[in-house]
């Protein structure tokens, strides 16, 4: 009877090593299914069911293989991106700056967005159990979202990789039960997946911004430039290339499920009773009725979880493509990363100081965010075939094939994109 404890304990203390075997795939779920993520998928998966599950499947697809090549060229070289375009590349040190400018521009963007749906969500639970709020909820939002981001600046100051990377274990945990929980409840039929596999475009208003949206929170730029410091974070050297493709494939397939259930339960619970999402109530006022309480609030819990999980990645990306275009190294106890995650804290505060929609800024911001992708792509087809860096580690023909895929497609989804900024304005 005595050794049941122990055996319980070496049991959850196997599966939190397991976990965290592949932490930079727990960065690279952080950076890519955030609320950013989450919007965009409850708001196609209310108007346009899962007719765009094919464009999903393409980006985390693509995103798996770019996460291997530019951690194994970190594993072979000891080298991060930008610090290698600055140094290997023609015209590196411009494309390197133009990189970090529109990632920067791109992160920043989502992270008002983020905040300003995260501290919402927290409203409308406060409003279930204190109802007179209502009449209050400008303030209360604001008060949450500083609150909010004053909490995760306060962390980032304390904190070092391995600290960053089980405050996102437990978020992405809570994050991806929660809607694969929920999809079990709420979910479409067969047929609806099957044809969202067959590529199509929604040819009604807003229909291509959504398309760009999902690349650029799918496929983000930050999560491939970023993943050779977290390699080096977590440790890892040329002896890991197995483990660290293995992480690459399993973030991928992470992804995919985490946010396919999501627009699944959307699809399921929304897109028939022709009630698509355009505010952060409507997910309850919809939500509700189909799916019950428990649902909604696992659901609740789940888009909580990814917006908190997002918070700490979009406020590490400036210092983090910074200093890797600098020297390759991150140093979070620098003056320069507490005054540059400080003005992106105070940023973040935009949308909740100015009452904006949350859902709205969030969806444009994403497509900002496909317009560098080509130029990570082409850097990492340069730097991967560079035979004097990868020596015989250099990229085989099928990882260049499918860069080149991702390459073509990234250039067609960024057309799209320009167009579809210039149907909105």
């Amino acid at each position: 009877m005595k050794t049941e404890p122990v055996v319980k304990k070496s049991i959850l203390k196997k599966i939190l090593a397991l976990v965290l075997a592949f932490g930079p795939g727990i960065f690279a779920i952080g950076y890519t299914i955030g609320t950013g993520s989450v919007t965009s998928m409850i708001v196609a998966g209310s108007t346009y069911g899962m007719q765009l599950l094919w464009v999903l499947l393409l980006s985390c697809v693509f995103s798996g293989l770019l996460m291997y090549a530019y951690g194994n060229f970190a594993l072979v070289t000891g080298e991060t991106a930008l610090f290698a375009f600055k140094k290997h590349l023609k015209w590196g040190k411009l494309i390197a700056i133009l990189i970090i400018i529109g990632i920067s521009f791109g992160q920043w963007n989502s992270l008002m967005g983020i905040l300003g749906i995260s501290s919402t969500i927290i409203f409308e639970i406060f409003v279930l159990y204190f109802p007179n709020l209502e009449a209050y909820k400008y303030e209360t939002v604001l008060t949450v979202a500083i609150v909010v981001i004053g909490i995760m600046y306060c962390l980032l100051l304390v904190g070092k990789y391995t600290f960053f990377e089980k405050i996102l274990v437990i978020f992405v945990t809570i994050m991806g039960l929660s809607f694969i929980i929920s999809l079990f409840m709420v979910y479409p039929l067969p047929i609806e997946v099957a044809q969202g596999l067959i590529p199509s475009i929604p040819q009604v208003e807003g229909g291509k911004m959504m398309v760009a949206a999902f690349v650029g929170t799918t496929m983000a730029s930050a999560t491939f430039l970023s993943r050779p410091l977290f390699v080096k974070g977590k440790g890892w050297n040329i002896k890991n290339l197995k483990q660290q493709k293995q992480d690459a494939i399993v973030a991928a397939c992470l992804v995919f499920a985490i946010s396919a259930a999501v627009m699944a339960v959307a699809c399921g619970a929304l897109y028939h009773d022709g009630e698509p999402v355009t505010q952060v109530i409507d997910m309850v006022n919809t939500l509700e009725p189909v799916a019950g309480k428990f649902a909604l609030t696992l659901f609740f819990f789940g888009s909580l979880s990814a917006g908190l999980s997002s918070i700490f990645p979009c406020l590490l990306i400036a210092p983090i493509l910074l200093a890797d275009y600098q020297s390759g190294e991150l140093d979070t106890s620098s003056k320069q990363f507490r005054i540059i995650t400080a003005f992106a804290s105070l940023f973040a505060l935009i949308v909740p100081v100015f009452g904006a929609n949350p859902i709205e800024m969030q969806i444009l911001s994403q497509v900002f965010n496909v317009f560098v992708l080509p130029l990570v792509i082409v850097g990492a087809l340069f730097l991967i075939n560079n035979k004097k860096l990868m020596k015989e580690y250099k990229a085989g023909l099928f990882l260049n094939i499918g860069l080149f895929a991702a390459l073509f497609f990234s250039l067609v989804i960024s057309y799209n994109g320009v167009i579809a900024i210039f149907e909105y304005f």
